[in-house]
């Protein structure tokens, strides 16, 4: 929100910041004279280290090697994040819900997409708006029947990768299973061992916001959360008939009267 404010901005170049001490750091640059540069693109640096990590975006070179996987990287600070996976050290928290995540980034997503109530996007169809335009792309495919990924080796055609990817692993054996170590239940995709991993444990992370009750996967909660509201997403194609839950459609299609 301060850098929506503009309440920290440097009045050299316009860019705003969100705390007083990065606008402090960042206008020391304006009066630091850059002796670094780069013969490649002509970026100048005022700091060596700057211009060493920028150097080997030219030249490929990663000399930062990880201890367990030996993975490499070009500079410290994407070793640093890295290490977190192997780690799970998750230091940035929501202060909205009991989630952590291994970079801000990942925090702000969640921020914005879990906690906002912003839905810039809006379908041209039915006018129902979403938070980010890649769901809303998907969401136009039930209204078009548009299915543009193919499988390489049959004649079957999807609308999400991850369908295509689990038709892949189970009819072409193609990728690999995730494997839960505790009951050897095969996944095609890692969020759904995640989340199965988190019914073996009996962990509730996901808080409804309006009643006490809790669920293990993000799925589940949102499938309760409908109970709290009027909205119907799962709509019959021949009818128009909406549903709550995708289950019920199903349901419905074996005796729809436009059948």
């Amino acid at each position: 929100m301060n850098v929506h404010s503009m309440k920290f901005k440097c009045t050299q170049c316009g860019k705003c910041f969100r705390s007083n001490a990065d606008l402090t750091r960042h206008v020391q640059s304006h009066s630091r004279k850059k002796l670094f540069l780069c013969t490649v693109c002509g970026r100048l640096f005022s700091r060596s280290s700057n211009f060493v990590r920028h150097s080997s975006i030219h030249s490929g070179e990663k000399p930062l090697k990880c201890p367990v996987c030996d993975k490499v990287f070009c500079g410290s600070g994407h070793l640093t994040t890295h290490m977190r996976v192997h780690t799970g050290d998750k230091p940035y928290k929501c202060s909205l819900c009991d989630k952590s995540f291994s970079t801000s980034s990942s925090l702000q997503t969640h921020e914005r997409q879990v906690h906002s109530n912003r839905r810039p996007y809006d379908c041209r169809y039915c006018g129902k708006r979403f938070k980010r335009s890649s769901v809303l792309k998907h969401h136009v495919y039930t209204h078009t029947g548009a299915k543009p990924l193919s499988c390489r080796h049959c004649s079957d055609c999807f609308r999400r990768q991850h369908h295509l990817n689990a038709h892949l692993l189970r009819s072409h054996n193609e990728g690999a299973w995730f494997t839960c170590h505790i009951c050897q239940k095969k996944f095609s995709r890692s969020t759904h061992l995640k989340e199965h991993l988190l019914r073996h444990e009996g962990l509730k992370l996901y808080l409804c916001e309006i009643c006490p009750k809790r669920f293990c996967t993000a799925g589940a909660l949102r499938q309760h959360q409908l109970i709290h509201s009027d909205s119907k997403p799962f709509r019959c194609d021949l009818c128009g008939k909406e549903f709550r839950h995708k289950h019920n459609v199903v349901h419905h299609l074996n005796r729809c009267p436009a059948l």
